[in-house]
This record gives C-alpha cells, structure tokens and sequence, in this order.
C-alpha cells in the first residue's frame, strides 16, 4: 500500500523511519524528495566497479586504513548543532557510495554526520539534485571528497573540500586515473574500469 504523505510538510528523520512501503524517499531540511525509479543498468555497473576497486584497496590496506564503503539504499543524516535526536533531524540523503573513516559515525541506521566521501551518479532525473543541491549540503557539511559520475558521458567530476569550499580536482574521462584524494592518492581507478561494461 502506498502511503499518502503531505508533501509540503515537514518531516524528521524520525517520522521517515516509519515509512515502510517500497519508495525511496530523502528529506531535505525536512520535506520529502522522492527518488527515481530503479536505477538503470549503466548507473548500477558504475556503482559496482568503483565500489569493487575502493572495497578491494579498504581489504589489502585495512592494517592502517580502518575506512568502511557502504552503497545506496544507506542512509547519511546531518544533523543540526551535532543533535543526535531523530526527532530533530531534518536532512536524511542516500548517495549511491559513501566512505566512513570514523567509525563512531556509524550505528545501526546508518551514518550520523558527514562522511568522507561520496559518490553521486548521474541518472536524467537526479542530475539537476547532485549538481545543484546534493553539492551544496555535501560542502556545507563538510564531505572531505565528492565525485559526480557521468556514466552515458563515462567521465566523473571530482571536488575536494579547502577552506569549507569544493574545489574541482579535475574532469577524468577515458584512459584517465582517478586518484581518490581521501586515501592520500594512493589509490587510483581507472576510467575504462569504471565503465568498462557500456558500449
């Protein structure tokens, strides 16, 4: 059954845990974004491969990297004034990859607070929310590192964070590595691995 939900209230983090049918919803500060469909098969085998690359260099470095990778549906909420109370939470994302480096972020319904890294993949009616908005709150809040993956254009655009502010790390595209600035550039994954799947 299909829940009918005001969709210019306001809500909080505890009022979405009680929604339990098969939408995938967000709350920005509050009101409820509905997310797409399934996701296609590009956008999954995009997710896959920089999951699998990042997983594998987490499980060969674990000795000194105690880094977690988790992938969407997984819920990121920032709270207000480090507020750990689901009724005064207002803004719950799913991106489709986050890495947690400090683990007390992490609970049992998902991470509270900004995580290290996340990775948005582009689907056509999620671009403008990743580009536009998911940019702002992810620097806002103080993600260290955000790629934003093309995959029908099979190139990713990655930002660090410097002084509060994203600054572009480059455009990798084709025959190009992409250095995850989190690791110390350590590790780097190959375009054509990531998209290696598309025609």
């Amino acid at each position: 059954m299909e829940l009918q939900l005001d969709l210019t209230k306001r809500y909080t983090f505890a009022d979405y845990l009680t929604w339990i049918d098969d939408k995938r919803r967000e709350l920005w500060d509050g009101l409820i974004q509905l997310m797409s469909p399934a996701p296609s098969s590009k956008h999954q085998a995009a997710s896959g491969n920089i999951h699998g690359e990042i997983y594998f260099y987490l499980k060969k470095e674990r000795k000194k990297n105690e880094c977690k990778i988790f992938d969407a549906p997984f819920d990121v909420r920032f709270p207000i004034d480090e507020e750990k109370d689901d009724k005064k939470i207002y803004t719950v994302v799913q991106p489709d990859i986050v890495i947690i480096c400090d683990k007390n972020k992490i609970d049992n319904k998902g991470c509270l607070g900004a995580p290290d890294f996340i990775v948005e993949i582009i689907s056509p009616s999620t671009a403008k929310n990743d580009i536009d908005y998911k940019y702002n709150l992810y620097e806002k809040e103080g993600v260290k590192e955000y790629w934003i993956a093309f995959p029908h254009e099979k190139i990713i655009q990655s930002f660090i964070l410097k002084d509060k502010k994203y600054v572009k790390n480059g455009v990798f595209a084709k025959d190009e590595k992409i250095p995850v600035h989190i690791f110390n550039n350590e590790l780097k994954i190959e375009i054509n691995d990531i998209f290696e799947d598309f025609d």
